[in-house]
């Protein structure tokens, strides 16, 4: 699952943000980002082109956090990294923040690799295991009537059976046993001591790393600074209310991270301004909300709402991320009492605003 849309109105609080760096790393290159800390990249397909992975200094070796999607151009883009910027590490461990697989794509290669072990937390390993052995199997008949309820016409249900079962493509075989982080956890790591903070939402325990000696944070998918994480409800889990999860864990993460960190995103550039990236996201979405309120005063289907959260045209390639989002808007609502939800004889669910 790839991150983000375009936030649906402009961002004031985008002027806010900091950006130290004038351009990041090329292939192969890495950047020095805070003492010991080194920033790569690696290809991606699509609009986000790249995928940000680091580097930090572990006593003989050096821990990785992140990997970039499974396949050639990734693993080449590796190979490259270790015969210049890395020449002669080893890599003693690697830490993913979430089971999406441009984050964890790669984690399997590289542990068998440099035969060291995958730190991530619980959740995120199982429901990694759980989606990547959906991989080939026809689409099952609860997520066909999922997406209808949401909307969908026949051509868009069969362009997901046609699409399911891909997620597993995304990744290099996964490591058999795993390292749990938990949130709370103080980790040494070369010289300093990091904490690992966890959100959900975006994904189910993501896992961010925060170094208080170095004044840094790698938020993963968690934070970004030019987009807003995908906050989707899936077919698994279809009256689940992902977005009050994000939301809180975004007021959460700015209880616990001071303001003056240099934020490490998976996807942008860092920056400095956390406190004012997170208001603005939960500002932005509390406003969504508000603007979806107001068009659910007559019944809409999940498919008619798209016009309120995004500004970009969505096409089949992006439909069901638009639609998982979209759902999770509407069931924050439902969860809040602000809307009512009812069934036509079609199965195709209606949604209102209450009085």
């Amino acid at each position: 699952m790839r991150d983000g849309f375009e936030e649906a109105a402009q961002e004031p609080g985008r002027t806010r943000l900091r950006y130290p760096f004038e351009q990041g790393p090329g292939s192969g290159e890495a950047l020095e980002v805070a003492p010991g800390v080194k920033w790569l990249r690696m290809p991606l397909g699509g609009s986000l082109a790249y995928i940000n992975v680091w580097a930090i200094d572990d006593g003989d070796g050096i821990a990785i956090v992140d990997t970039g999607m499974g396949g050639s151009a990734t693993q080449q883009a590796w190979r490259k990294a270790f015969a210049g910027p890395l020449a002669g590490k080893t890599v003693t461990r690697v830490f993913v923040t979430h089971m999406h697989p441009d984050h964890i794509g790669m984690a399997g290669w590289l542990t068998r690799k440099f035969q060291c072990r995958l730190w991530i937390t619980r959740l995120e390993f199982l429901m990694c295991r759980s989606l990547a052995a959906d991989t080939g199997r026809e689409a099952p008949q609860d997520a066909l009537d999922f997406y209808k309820s949401a909307g969908w016409n026949d051509d868009q249900l069969e362009d997901y059976r046609a699409r399911f079962g891909g997620f597993g493509k995304g990744l290099h075989a996964l490591p058999d046993s795993f390292h749990r982080l938990e949130d709370g956890d103080r980790i040494r790591i070369g010289d300093h001591d990091w904490e690992i903070v966890v959100g959900s939402g975006h994904s189910p325990e993501h896992g961010c790393l925060y170094c208080p000696d170095l004044k840094v944070m790698i938020s993963g998918d968690q934070v970004l600074p030019k987009i807003s994480s995908n906050v989707s409800v899936f077919p698994t889990e279809p009256a689940g209310d992902p977005l009050t999860d994000w939301l809180t864990s975004l007021a959460h993460i700015k209880t616990r991270v001071p303001d003056d960190v240099l934020v490490l995103p998976a996807h942008n550039d860092p920056f400095h301004g956390l406190h004012a990236r997170i208001d603005h996201l939960i500002g932005g979405h509390e406003r969504g909300l508000a603007r979806l309120q107001k068009l659910i005063a007559e019944p809409k289907r999940a498919v008619d709402v798209f016009g309120v959260l995004f500004r970009r045209k969505i096409d089949q390639y992006v439909l069901g991320m638009a639609t998982g989002e979209s759902l999770a808007h509407l069931n924050c609502l439902l969860s809040r009492g602000l809307a009512m939800r009812t069934t036509d004889e079609n199965g195709v669910d209606w949604y209102q605003a209450r009085a």
